[in-house]
């Protein structure tokens, strides 16, 4: 199974009671039935010319109200984040996990490389990220941050939280004595399976990965709309629903207007820049002419 989407699972059915996380088991199973018993739905999971959110997008206009929420946001999230060819195996994997967690009981993670391990714990902040308000990362993102820190300059702390030898339980058990008083539940939750599904020797760089990510993901959160003009309610909820799309997620929209901009809007969310104003058009034409390329392009032939 792909590290982030194992920490994702973890986080949402490890949540979960009896009751629902055998209706979880059933859907999943369900769900995996039919995507190896339909051509036509294995083929739009695996083409490789869509994007994971649009690949999303679709399974949820499939999936609609039948199925668990908890269910559908497994099922999307690995459509999302599993390449092309390995969603269909993402479900019959959540479809497994979820079956021996219902039948064992949770189990320790397996050991991972460095990088995947922490990929393992930023699915599992994932699925926790996705339950908060926006203006509610910052105080994850620095209470994390502070921890690490904490680690960082005691080393009898850092001894015992490294220690590979040192059962798990102990060190989840020091974690939650030491920063549970200081920090929000979120936050505790986070820290506490950093112990659990990273690697013992890297908790100071895993926790110090953990604040870059969640810097990250409060990017993706927050659109930042420049406008011409005032944009209607119908106009912001048409651009909410693209970004959504776009993103996986909702997207909070912060709008300024700006009449220099001519006409159009720019619209900025994570490392994405959408500029469809007059301004940058005429721009564009500009910097096009003074390259020569309108010339060589629209110069009548000899």
């Amino acid at each position: 199974m792909l590290p982030a989407l194992e920490g994702y699972a973890a986080a949402l059915l490890g949540s979960l009671d009896e009751a629902s996380l055998a209706t979880v088991v059933a859907d999943l199973e369900a769900v995996e039935e039919t995507v190896l018993g339909r051509g036509d739905l294995r083929a739009v999971l695996a083409d490789t010319s869509l994007s994971g959110p649009v690949r999303a997008a679709v399974l949820a206009d499939l999936l609609g109200s039948k199925v668990d929420a908890v269910t559908v946001r497994l099922l999307l999230f690995a459509a999302r984040v599993a390449p092309a060819q390995e969603v269909a195996r993402s479900f019959a994997e959540l479809a497994l996990v979820a079956l021996r967690l219902s039948e064992v009981g949770a189990a320790t993670p397996g050991s991972l490389g460095l990088l995947e391990a922490r990929r393992r714990v930023g699915g599992f902040a994932d699925a926790v990220l996705e339950d908060m308000a926006t203006a509610e990362f910052a105080t994850v993102e620095g209470e994390l941050f502070g921890w690490a820190r904490t680690i960082e300059g005691s080393d009898d702390l850092r001894r015992l939280l490294t220690d590979r030898d040192s059962p798990v339980a102990d060190r989840v058990a020091v974690t939650e004595t030491l920063l549970g008083p200081h920090a929000a539940p979120t936050t505790l939750r986070v820290a506490r399976y950093v112990v659990i599904g990273g690697r013992p020797r890297d908790v100071v760089g895993t926790l110090d990965f953990l604040v870059d990510h969640v810097a990250r993901a409060r990017d993706w959160r927050v659109a930042r709309v420049h406008s011409a003009r005032s944009l209607a309610a119908s106009v912001r909820d048409a651009l909410s629903t693209s970004l959504t799309t776009l993103t996986g997620h909702t997207v909070e929209l912060q709008v300024a207007v700006e009449p220099d901009l001519l006409g159009g809007v720019l619209v900025e969310v994570g490392d994405l820049r959408l500029d469809a104003t007059m301004r940058g058009r005429l721009e564009s034409l500009r910097d096009s002419v003074a390259s020569g390329h309108f010339h060589s392009s629209y110069a009548p032939n000899d």
